[in-house]
């Protein structure tokens, strides 16, 4: 993983000295282009259309200070269309490496972030990158960060060890007919991730989950969002009471029926497929 070195971020000539000596990569409208061993390449990259309007100083476009590796090597993106450039996804589906992976994670999310929140959102004044690309600033010294919102993600299960266990897997409304994932949802201000995986599963299927567990998380920079992988025990006893505004359909599938299935899961990125495959291969939290 990345050292993101947050004390760095406001250390003008210690960034000024790194970035002479970094690894440095473009990113624009969610795609990342490979690393550059060497930034002096960089000044024939072109802004990106819609990108923010202030630029470093001597020209160029806003650079993103990520952090340095273990051998203390410094890692910036910069806001830029360059050759080569790969979408987010693609790239997670076989990054060349877990620091890339993680780099390309915060880059796009950031970049996500300064594309949509160049106004401050209680004044409206104009907001410009400070702090290494982190916070942004209103000329009257105004302060906006980052937010991510988090999402809740559950595997409901009956408990049950060995082929005949059963899971219930959903279809959201907007999902093609042969798809089907987990139960999901957003926190509601004030509320504990327990209390929405409880609340989610009874408004979106109508049952009630005992024995919340966490799994893990992950960041998903595509919405800004900080998906929390959750499972949770219910009776397939219970009716499915389905939101249709939500859920298109749902049932319960045994491990037998599931591994025979042509259904289309959640691509392997993401911690949905992780939480099903765990469940699939009898693996869940004690």
């Amino acid at each position: 993983m990345i050292d993101r070195s947050e004390f760095r971020r406001t250390d003008p000539g210690w960034l000024a000295e790194a970035w002479g000596r970094a690894r440095v990569f473009a990113v624009s409208g969610g795609r990342v282009s490979p690393l550059l061993e060497d930034p002096s390449g960089l000044p024939e990259v072109v802004p990106s259309p819609g990108g923010p309007a202030d630029r470093v100083p001597g020209g160029g476009p806003e650079r993103l200070f990520l952090g340095v590796d273990e051998d203390g090597t410094p890692y910036f993106a910069v806001m830029a269309e360059v050759p080569d450039m790969t979408p987010l996804r693609e790239v997670l589906l076989d990054p060349p490496s877990a620091l890339y992976a993680d780099l390309a994670l915060a880059a796009v999310a950031l970049a996500n972030w300064h594309e949509s929140h160049r106004f401050h959102p209680r004044t409206g004044e104009p907001t410009l990158p400070v702090h290494a690309g982190w916070v942004r600033q209103t000329a009257s010294g105004d302060l906006t960060w980052p937010r991510t919102n988090p999402a809740v993600l559950v595997l409901i299960h009956d408990g049950v060890a060995g082929d005949e266990g059963r899971c219930l897997l959903s279809r959201n409304v907007a999902r093609p007919v042969n798809v089907r994932s987990v139960t999901a949802g957003f926190v509601s201000p004030g509320e504990s991730l327990e209390g929405t995986v409880a609340r989610e599963s009874f408004e979106e299927l109508g049952v009630t989950v005992t024995d919340i567990r966490y799994v893990a998380s992950e960041g998903w920079p595509f919405a800004d969002e900080l998906m929390v992988g959750f499972t949770a025990l219910a009776d397939p006893a219970q009716p499915l009471v389905l939101d249709p505004a939500e859920i298109a359909e749902a049932e319960w599938w045994t491990r037998a029926e599931l591994r025979a299935s042509d259904l289309q899961l959640p691509a392997r990125i993401s911690i949905s497929r992780m939480l099903i495959d765990n469940w699939l291969a009898g693996k869940l939290p004690a």
